[in-house]
């Protein structure tokens, strides 16, 4: 079944924001790498930066398809955080720096439900698991962003530091966040 012309212009505005910054990125670019007219881009968009926002936006929403599809397999708190997190890494990060304000405003209230449930496991620790849950995402989409950490070779260790604070600060057992450093993750 063909895409819809909404589905091709997110599309086509999505592969070249992996090319080129999107300040680089025309309405034309868009149409043409979509294959359709100029003029019928603005019959679905208001602009070109509704379109980086339905890009985005999609792109989130790929990341918690993919975590609601493989949530039955997990039963824990702790384990639907980890895939959730492996969820987020798994997007790709060319688009990340632009996603941060998406990111917490879709990731964090499935994260608190996630905190809420580990509270009521006795799993996690918290009294503000909202507030929690948007530093969490907050703090994690910053460290995935390339142009505030350059790879420096140390990645691995600062994400060791964030998991030892998460185990702290969220009163979980000691290690139970070591899936952010761990090879099996990245």
């Amino acid at each position: 079944m063909e895409k819809n012309k909404k589905e091709r212009i997110i599309d086509a505005a999505q592969q070249l924001m992996y090319q080129m910054p999107d300040k680089e990125i025309t309405v034309s670019m868009i149409a043409a790498k979509a294959g359709i007219g100029k003029g019928s881009i603005y019959y679905y968009f208001e602009s070109k930066e509704n379109i980086i926002d339905a890009v985005i936006s999609h792109s989130y929403k790929k990341v918690l398809h993919d975590f609601f599809e493989n949530l039955q397999m997990e039963s824990s708190a702790l384990e639907k955080i980890k895939l959730l997190f492996r969820s987020i890494v798994k997007e790709d990060m060319r688009l990340h720096n632009q996603m941060k304000m998406v990111a917490i405003q879709e990731i964090a209230p499935v994260l608190t439900a996630l905190l809420q449930q580990g509270c009521a496991e006795g799993s996690i620790e918290t009294e503000t698991p909202k507030e929690s849950a948007e530093i969490i995402v907050a703090v994690l989409t910053i460290f995935l962003d390339n142009t505030v950490f350059p790879e420096d070779g140390n990645m691995q260790k600062k994400l060791k530091i964030f998991a030892n604070v998460l185990d702290t600060c969220l009163h979980a057992t000691p290690g139970s966040f070591d899936f952010l450093w761990d090879s099996e993750i990245n």
